[in-house]
């Protein structure tokens, strides 16, 4: 009798047991196999994995955007990362490999498929060619394409739907507020400017500051998006920009403030004041040639990613500083310890600046 009772509980409980850790295989499975469904910026549907641990992002705009998020969750970069660029990156990303998409060096599949990301990120302008570039990447590479628009004034929306991918919703919600509110403060301010009191401005770009862009141009457009009055009358020079032009262009114009690439970035900023052809210009006589701020990532332009919400800050304030009426040092602190993980010193503030203000 107790010997028929004992065999019977001990069948229970094996039964209990083998329902149970089926049970729990199955929840197991459920979840390692659990997929999400979301739209992306083109209205595309992209199913990606519940965990994303490795993304890649195909351009250097998505990939800052990337690093202020979540650094960790990056596999690669899309160039090699310069010395000065270095100095405000933390160290632990320096040895993150160059699996290209910048410039003329192709996005290296091969090495990218080898890390085996979760998803990669196209950040790109939003075309008709745009679906047949992310249909051949999706095929080369099997992976789920989630594609963000780069439009400025779409960044806050472009952080949201990343920090849903990558799970850094909340991060993710505190960034896409300050680049919302910076944008329209500065299109209130903007709109405050008269016509006749909007000043000047010539962006002196490439190794002899006549390259530049014309208002229009999105590698130009924080100098729109200030109130600026970009001098420059010449055609768009592709996606690519950097319209060549003549120093008598440039004299005819006669701009009454400059900013430059500065020197570590290959530009003219330094030779400006020293190249007598440049003399008779407004903004040389009177002192008001400025180098662009380019560490660890250019304040203006090239990548133009979210490092130009700081770059609005600063132009604002460079050009009409009683309108734009910024602490221009709290604010780059400000923004470096919440974009890039960086702590900035006074000093480091100060040299940041050097070139470029009053």
């Amino acid at each position: 009798m107790y010997r028929q009772v004992s065999i019977c509980i001990i069948s229970t409980v094996l039964v209990f047991f083998l329902l149970t850790g089926c049970s729990n295989q199955e929840v197991s499975d459920k979840v390692i196999n659990r997929r999400i469904r979301l739209q992306d910026m083109a209205g595309r549907d992209v199913i990606i994995p519940e965990k994303v641990e490795k993304v890649f992002s195909t351009g250097p705009v998505g990939t800052i955007l990337l690093y202020t998020l979540n650094p960790n969750k990056m596999i690669g970069w899309n160039y090699r990362l310069s010395e000065g660029e270095k100095r405000f990156i933390s160290e632990k990303f320096h040895a993150l490999p160059n699996l290209g998409g910048a410039g003329k060096e192709e996005i290296n599949i091969e090495e990218i498929l080898k890390i085996d990301p979760d998803i990669i990120i196209m950040m790109d302008t939003l075309d008709e060619a745009i679906i047949s570039k992310i249909e051949i990447l999706e095929e080369s590479t099997a992976k789920p394409i989630v594609f963000l628009d780069e439009d400025i004034h779409k960044i806050d929306i472009a952080y949201q739907i990343l920090g849903q991918v990558i799970h850094e919703e909340d991060r993710a919600r505190q960034l896409a507020n300050h680049c919302r509110e910076t944008l329209e403060t500065a299109q209130e301010h903007s709109l405050n400017i008269p016509q006749e009191k909007k000043i000047k401005i010539y962006y002196a770009e490439g190794p002899y500051g006549l390259e530049t862009e014309p208002a229009g141009s999105w590698h130009g457009e924080v100098i729109d998006i200030v109130g600026g009055y970009n001098v420059a009358k010449v055609e768009v020079g592709g996606i690519k920009g950097k319209t060549k032009i003549s120093i008598e262009q440039l004299l005819s114009w006669d701009p009454e403030l400059i900013i430059a690439w500065d020197d570590e970035r290959g530009g003219y900023y330094s030779q400006i004041f020293k190249d007598s052809i440049w003399k008779d210009i407004n903004a040389v006589k009177n002192h008001r040639v400025y180098a662009i701020p380019n560490r660890p990532f250019n304040w203006f332009d090239r990548p133009p990613s979210v490092n130009r919400i700081l770059g609005i800050k600063w132009l604002g304030s460079l050009l009409y500083p009683d309108v734009f009426n910024y602490d221009i040092e709290k604010e780059v602190r400000e923004f470096y310890s919440k974009f890039y993980h960086y702590d900035l010193s006074n000093e480091e503030i100060e040299e940041l600046l050097k070139d470029s203000r009053e």
